[in-house]
């Protein structure tokens, strides 16, 4: 299997736990309507494209200049996937639900914009994710490149397909608890067995 198909699949389960940015197009579709959500979307891929070029080029100097410290990055990837592994399937048997505001923004492209570049969680993420698919042989600029484009882009289509979905079949403030919870627990299954696969290989 191709290394970029591997790094889509490890990543989708990701894309698809509610965090800041899925949140916030959620509350522009309930707020306004699918097209805000699209609109915060572009924002949302816009900020993880500067994320894109930082980190692409910052593990690629890690790389030439710093092996040690590259595997090291790549151990406490595998570790923050585990832990992230770990808190979803935790989460399936909490009693929490999950709400979203209706709120809507007046430039939801750019609020998305920041929303993406303040979000801790998305440079962990390339962090945790990226180093696992580089080889360290090839041209590593090139590859993170291509790995956070093809990152952005599931962002894209998951996110729009989400606006249209959550427009069309409700205007509930609720997410489903039940549904939340399979959500989370394939998540969570998902991203585990990456991290093992990752650990093998």
């Amino acid at each position: 299997m191709s290394v970029f198909a591997l790094f889509a699949l490890t990543v989708l389960p990701l894309i698809f736990t509610p965090g800041p940015d899925m949140l916030f197009i959620l509350s522009q579709v309930m707020g306004k309507d699918a097209k805000a959500g699209m609109m915060a979307t572009i924002g949302v891929c816009c900020g993880y494209l500067v994320h894109s070029i930082l980190v692409a080029l910052g593990i690629a100097a890690i790389i030439v200049s710093f092996p040690v410290l590259f595997e090291t990055i790549r151990w406490l990837g595998i570790a923050y996937l585990l832990f992230l592994a770990f808190s979803l399937v935790k989460s399936v048997f909490s009693k929490n639900t999950l709400t979203i505001e209706k709120k809507s923004s007046s430039n939801p492209v750019k609020k998305g914009f920041i929303t993406a570049l303040l979000n801790p969680k998305g440079m962990l993420i390339y962090f945790a994710i990226l180093p696992q698919f580089i080889d360290k042989n090839g041209n590593t600029v090139s590859q993170g490149l291509i790995l956070s484009f093809i990152f952005i882009a599931m962002i894209f289509v998951v996110y729009c397909a989400l606006s249209l979905l959550f427009a069309r079949l409700t205007r509930s403030a609720q997410i489903d608890e039940r549904k939340q919870k399979w959500i989370d627990g394939t998540s969570g299954g998902l991203l585990a067995l990456a991290a093992s696969w990752l650990i093998i290989n």
